[in-house]
């Protein structure tokens, strides 16, 4: 048996019973599936996710991929290649593209529960195959041959690369250096040196194509004056789609990290012995906005990446914790021969159990409902209806996803490697690779501190509330006329909405201050985003809880089945467990914030 646990039953239970996926099918823009059809999918995904695909784990890691600094190539090992093939034959991978280029226009619901699946079993490899995405963004915003490209990219099952970072720069993607200069034929050439590229070199494709942000010569400085360009590292024929010419973009180095090993993180250097030729995307200086397009799908991915990790880490030290005995049971500990019991009997290791069980399911759920509105706004294209809320929401919910999902996936994970006790800090478990895979998820597409910056200054602030309001509408719609049942649970999530509107009450307070004449004002905001990220996405868990609880409440009543029992009354203990045992804790964040100083502003360097 494989490493990887998944959670089919929760998947589903989002799609159909939570975000009533099946009631969008069988109409545009969804008129070819049925409920039917997506569940058949998502069995053969997670058959191939435990199987050949998840395999490529452990070893990914022990045999990672070597780079030759001769030849600047990159060399995967031969289960990174079993898995890979076998991916791209299962046609899995463009189930959520248009049928236009071969996938079945899947839901963004359902793209996410696949990617949920692939990801806890294999998040390394999955890197290899982001020219599918890319290449699907690029066919959207770029000009008629960028979009030929593209449809090859497809068909061929080329590697794609997103090319941000540079070595100065870091996280200042405005700093950048990379430089592009015109040719009298409209390409470009580009020069520089970029960082932390995830599969920028590998031998699992023919070609590999990188979109690069570059400044073209001349152009202003920071972010407004990018621009992005499509950079092939070979040049294509499109008529024929043959490989030419190998462009002058080179993997010059690769990194040694802690983890992620399976992942090629190259060092790509542009133009430095013979021309780097790009191709300006879509013929419009429009960079950093049509990066996002991009980033904003990354930040989706790394989010469900680790949400994923974390329900695989946590159903490992469930499954562990049923079989390991050891010690008393807590009410006998004064009987020498009192029996040994499994450690599912100690009050700690069911604290921690339930702790790790809704954050795995409480952030499963925050991916749902952030793809529920993602598909409100294919289904509004697909119709003409107006897309301006659900495109704010996505939007509000996306750091949420990224920032919360990455930070307690992490903190709880750890939580899975103590239920094993020693066992877990040994590589016979896992759980300490799930750790070393899932800290990068706090760290890239923007560590949470920018997740953080970002949810108040551009998703709050400039959105001036409108999806904040819209979201607090709905707890308090589940505050005011949810289940009698959950009455004290409700309560509790009533206070916990409010401290954090607190919060945001306060922060807006000294944003305001800082844009009339008082700049440092805005010291006491940035002390406190990232307090703000986390307590919003406390209070979004809670309540997404709270109405899987309702649901799986209603269904015991109804007489669920005696396999369903168990899974429902799990929902319904998580939802209490979670009001009671987490959302209080909100209220001391709130005092935290409301009583922010700046004093540590002005604290000299030297005293830290």
């Amino acid at each position: 048996m494989g490493h990887y646990l998944h959670n089919l039953r929760d998947i589903e239970f989002n799609l159909f019973e939570v975000n009533g996926l099946g009631e969008h099918l069988g109409k545009p823009p969804y008129d070819q599936l049925d409920e039917a059809t997506l569940r058949d999918i998502l069995r053969e995904v997670a058959n191939l996710a435990t199987g050949v695909w998840g395999d490529a784990f452990a070893s990914a890691d022990r045999t990672p991929p070597v780079y030759d600094p001769a030849t600047r190539t990159v060399t995967t090992n031969e289960a990174q290649k079993r898995a890979f093939r076998a991916m791209v034959d299962s046609g899995f991978i463009i189930a959520d593209l248009p049928e236009q280029f071969g996938g079945l226009n899947a839901p963004a619901d359902m793209r996410w529960s696949m990617a949920e699946l692939l990801l806890g079993a294999n998040p390394a490899d999955h890197l290899y195959l982001a020219g599918y995405p890319w290449a699907a963004i690029l066919w959207q915003i770029g000009n008629d041959d960028q979009k030929r490209f593209a449809e090859l990219a497809i068909e061929r099952c080329w590697g794609g690369t997103m090319v941000l970072t540079e070595p100065d720069a870091g996280s200042d993607v405005g700093a950048g250096r990379t430089r592009a200069e015109q040719q009298p034929d409209g390409t470009w050439h580009l020069t520089g040196v970029k960082r932390f590229i995830s599969a920028g070199e590998q031998d699992l494709t023919e070609n590999i194509f990188h979109l690069v942000l570059a400044r073209p010569v001349g152009a202003g400085p920071g972010t407004k004056g990018l621009s992005l360009f499509l950079v092939p590292k070979f040049l294509v024929d499109l008529d024929t789609g043959e490989l030419g010419a190998r462009n002058g973009i080179y993997a010059t180095a690769m990194e040694h990290k802690m983890g992620l090993k399976g992942s090629a993180t190259c060092e790509m250097t542009l133009g430095a012995e013979h021309p780097c030729i790009g191709y300006l995307v879509g013929d419009r200086h429009d960079g950093i906005a049509q990066m996002f397009n991009i980033i904003e799908y990354a930040r989706m991915l790394v989010g469900t990446k680790a949400i994923a990790t974390l329900s695989t880490g946590y159903l490992n030290a469930l499954a562990y914790a049923r079989e390991r005995v050891q010690g008393a049971d807590l009410t006998q500990t004064t009987d020498k021969a009192a029996p040994r019991v499994t450690i599912t009997h100690h009050p700690d290791v069911r604290r921690q159990l339930m702790l790790q069980k809704a954050y795995a399911e409480g952030l499963r759920a925050l991916v749902h409902y952030t793809a529920r509105w993602q598909d409100e706004i294919t289904r509004a294209h697909a119709t003409g209806a107006d897309t301006s809320l659900a495109e704010a929401m996505n939007d509000l919910l996306l750091p949420i996803v990224k920032g919360v999902g990455s930070e307690r996936s992490y903190e709880m994970l750890a939580q899975s490697l103590q239920v094993l006790g020693g066992s877990g800090y040994l590589q016979d478990y896992p759980i300490e690779q799930y750790l070393r895979d899932a800290k990068i998820d706090t760290l890239y597409e923007g560590t949470t501190a920018i997740q953080g910056l970002d949810l108040f200054f551009r998703k709050m602030v400039r959105d001036r509330f409108v999806a904040a309001g819209h979201l607090a509408g709905e707890i308090t719609e589940t505050i005011e006329r949810g289940d009698p049942a959950f009455a004290d649970e409700r309560r509790l999530l009533g206070k916990a909405l409010a401290d954090v509107q607190a919060m945001m009450t306060s922060m807006g307070f000294w944003a305001q201050a800082a844009a009339s004449g008082k700049p440092e004002q805005v010291y006491k905001v940035g002390l406190n985003t990232t307090r703000l990220l986390m307590a919003m996405g406390d209070l979004i868990i809670g309540w997404l809880l709270l109405r899987q609880g309702a649901i799986a409440s209603a269904a015991l009543a109804a007489g669920a089945s005696e396999r369903d029992v168990p899974f429902y009354t799990g929902k319904v203990t998580a939802a209490r467990w979670f009001a009671h045992n987490r959302l209080p804790l909100l209220t001391a964040e709130r005092y935290v914030c409301e009583h922010t100083d700046d004093d540590i502003m002005s604290l000299p360097i030297e005293a830290f």
